[in-house]
């Protein structure tokens, strides 16, 4: 999400929808989207739950801007109530559970004023495109990369894997466990924390949400 093509738009939608209020990141990490947005005049808080990532961003200029308040995003109060708190990146996904995970849009809601929103950033899960009796989905194979995600249909867990070539030909290797969720799944869990669907896009530019989008930027509103 660091290039301008991606941080953009992102920062746009998000602005447009802070309206003028505060706005919360959780999950702020490095604070990528955070300090951009605080350029565009939007107050920002996070919350992050690791202290070296919360120490990457303090170091950063500007970093005085974004309070961070250490903790779950699931159950860590930040002061203040917001117009906007938003998740990006898939971050929801890194709740293992749907407890954690519905826990997490009730947060969002305790932190909102009336009529705010709270938007995500999600993919949607590709079940549709694994074989019958496969497990294994390649998202990424191109010369320097290698990517394959496999699932667990029980437990509605996948594990992304990684393979990079480095410049000087060494491989890397990374894994991320996540706990996919369908986008019904989520607007219900919004409806649980007292929020419901108000917009839906396949992405921060608003291109439409169809069958075959493999991602979502949704916003849920409380009521107000």
């Amino acid at each position: 999400m660091f290039a301008p093509e991606v941080l953009g738009p992102a920062v746009d939608f998000l602005a447009d929808r802070a309206d003028g209020g505060r706005a919360l990141e959780l999950a702020v990490g490095t604070g990528r989207v955070a300090l951009a947005l605080a350029d565009r005049g939007v107050p920002v808080a996070g919350i992050e739950r690791s202290t070296p990532m919360a120490a990457r961003l303090a170091a950063k200029p500007g970093a005085d801007r974004v309070p961070v308040t250490i903790g779950d995003m699931a159950t860590a109060t930040a002061p203040g109530r917001f117009r906007l708190v938003y998740l990006v990146f898939n971050g929801i996904t890194n709740l293992m559970t749907q407890d954690a995970q519905v826990a997490c849009f009730e947060n969002a809601a305790r932190h909102l004023e009336p009529g705010g929103a709270f938007v995500c950033e999600v993919f949607v899960p590709q079940l549709r495109r694994l074989p019958p009796g496969e497990v294994a989905l390649p998202f990424d194979v191109s010369e320097g990369h290698l990517g394959f995600d496999r699932y667990d249909v029980v437990e509605q867990r996948l594990v992304s894997h990684h393979y990079t070539v480095e410049r000087d030909g060494s491989v890397t290797t990374g894994r991320s466990p996540h706990r996919y969720v369908w986008p019904a799944e989520l607007d219900l869990m919004a409806r649980i924390a007292g929020m419901r669907l108000a917009e839906r896009w396949a992405d921060f530019t608003e291109a439409p949400f169809t069958a075959e989008s493999t991602s979502h930027v949704s916003v849920w509103r409380t009521a107000g």
